[in-house]
């Protein structure tokens, strides 16, 4: 028989590690003004630079009225630009600005430091083990969405 309790503490030690890691990742990135939903978007990008609002949106698992508002944000940060499509004039494709490209490189280091210095210590062996186990319970999590 399964213990309850220690299933439960994983799904919250999961959701702290989420918030704390948000937290310390917007901390850290705070002079470029980069949230984690933000370098989300960088990350997309870099890529596959040129996808449509709601092709980014699929990616970022995000609704697209949501997505509009982030890029909405970071084209006044002139982070991104939208360009009518060659193939369909009602879609709008999300390119990096250079001054985009250049900040998401700048994030990206951070990124790439605070990684490393999270699984400090940690075996790869296990490292691998706890993402398949996060793997699974994503699968787990989209079949209960989809049922």
């Amino acid at each position: 028989m399964r213990n309850n309790a220690v299933e439960r503490r994983l799904i919250e030690d999961v959701s702290a590690f989420g918030r704390k890691l948000k937290t310390v990742f917007e901390f850290l990135t705070r002079k470029q003004n980069i949230t984690l939903p933000r370098m989300r978007v960088f990350a997309s990008l870099v890529q596959k630079e040129g996808m449509n609002q709601r092709e980014l949106a699929e990616r970022l698992e995000l609704e697209t009225p949501t997505v509009v508002r982030l890029l909405d944000t970071m084209e006044a940060q002139g982070f991104v630009e939208r360009r009518s499509s060659d193939t369909d004039r009602r879609a709008k494709e999300v390119h990096l600005t250079g001054f985009g490209r250049q900040t998401a490189e700048e994030v990206d280091s951070v990124a790439g430091a605070l990684i490393l210095r999270l699984v400090a210590g940690i075996p790869e062996e296990d490292l691998l083990t706890a993402s398949a186990v996060i793997r699974t319970m994503q699968a787990n999590l989209q079949s209960v969405r989809t049922s």
